[in-house]
């Protein structure tokens, strides 16, 4: 299976034979056969994944966005103290807290880079390293 079609497979549940519930009716308005929530819930439920290698994939990926999150959120408290040196020097020479020509440069940097979700993030970072204006 590649790689599309092993995506396609976690994600459509069309996709793969055993995701389909088969059986006949009983009369009941329920039917007999193997119930695929069940063979789900026994591979990994949290992952959403339909077999074992998928959840395989799946859990060693959010393990890694995790330490990705942990090394993002450490950068911007990193940003916001170096933002605070900055604000403190400015002010402590007579100027403003919030330099805004500087904030359109770094709002233009993150949109070029991200494009327009790219300036939500730098709003965001902005807010936090200087507080609302």
């Amino acid at each position: 299976m590649s790689g599309t079609q092993a995506i396609q497979a976690v994600t459509d549940p069309t996709a793969l034979p055993e995701a389909r519930t088969t059986g006949t009716s009983t009369g009941t308005g329920t039917s007999t056969g193997t119930a695929t929530a069940t063979r789900r819930a026994a591979v990994k439920p949290d992952t959403g994944a339909r077999t074992e290698a998928a959840a395989g994939v799946i859990t060693d990926a959010r393990a890694r966005i995790d330490d990705l999150d942990g090394r993002i959120i450490g950068l911007v408290q990193e940003r916001m103290a170096v933002s605070a040196v900055i604000q403190r020097e400015r002010i402590g020479s007579g100027g403003r807290r919030v330099n805004l020509s500087r904030e359109m440069e770094v709002l233009e940097h993150y949109r070029g880079q991200l494009g327009r979700p790219g300036t939500a993030l730098a709003m965001t970072l902005l807010e936090l390293c200087r507080g609302r204006i």
